[in-house]
């Protein structure tokens, strides 16, 4: 089961889950990035992906979310550090590799993009089935809190202060309108340098001041179109 295929509940215990916890948990989590070998293979690998890029896109406007990317990579455990000749050649790759990926895609088209973070509760039988994923990967599960997971996305700047919210591994704009549940959202942080962002982002009616942690609503998101 992945985030984008899991069935969306309902769980009662939203209300009480410790949020302040989670967001002490992973207050210094950094968003990832993709590095760069400074050779011929990154830059032929970063130009591949951006020339891809532009023939999906096909004269789209460039706020449409970058789905070919999820087609491409199935959602799952990857090696960090991740540099661009290594990523293209992978089958798997995690939030935080997916979303960096589509935060240069968004860059790369001219749209003003920022690295988010998440906190979402789901459900302990799935955090245990991912945390075993991960485990038989040899990878670390420093994402996962009981029934809470840090997650990535990208914030993409559509006019004004507004932002939408993609979720690279859902492949679909996550809905600001709280309904509760699996998968719920319960906290974001979008990280932004002071020179290239407003002082609050406004995302639907919540407003989200940069580079800190702000609970979401009642904590609840689905995906949208």
């Amino acid at each position: 089961m992945s985030l984008a295929e899991a069935k969306l509940i309902k769980l009662s215990e939203t209300s009480f889950v410790d949020v302040a916890a989670a967001v002490e948990q992973w207050e210094h989590f950094p968003a990832s990035t993709i590095s760069h070998h400074g050779r011929r293979c990154c830059r032929i690998a970063r130009e591949w992906i951006f020339s891809t890029d532009y023939s999906q896109l096909n004269g789209e406007n460039m706020l449409a979310g970058p789905r070919w990317v999820r087609h491409k990579f199935t959602w799952g455990p990857s090696p960090w550090p991740i540099r661009w000749c290594e990523l293209v050649e992978r089958k798997t790759l995690d939030c935080g590799a997916l979303a960096a990926l589509s935060h240069e895609i968004f860059t790369a088209r001219g749209a003003q993009s920022f690295p988010a973070q998440l906190i979402q509760q789901f459900s302990e039988n799935a955090t245990r089935q991912w945390s075993c994923k991960w485990d038989c990967e040899s990878s670390p599960v420093h994402w996962i809190k009981e029934d809470l997971i840090y997650h990535e996305g990208c914030a993409v700047l559509v006019r004004g202060d507004e932002i939408r919210l993609w979720d690279s591994s859902a492949a679909w704009w996550v809905n600001p309108r709280q309904v509760g549940g699996y998968g719920g959202l319960l906290a974001l942080r979008v990280c932004a340098g002071l020179e290239d962002a407003p002082r609050e982002f406004l995302w639907g009616a919540q407003r989200v001041r940069p580079n800190r942690w702000e609970k979401v609503g009642t904590g609840g998101a689905r995906g949208g179109a």
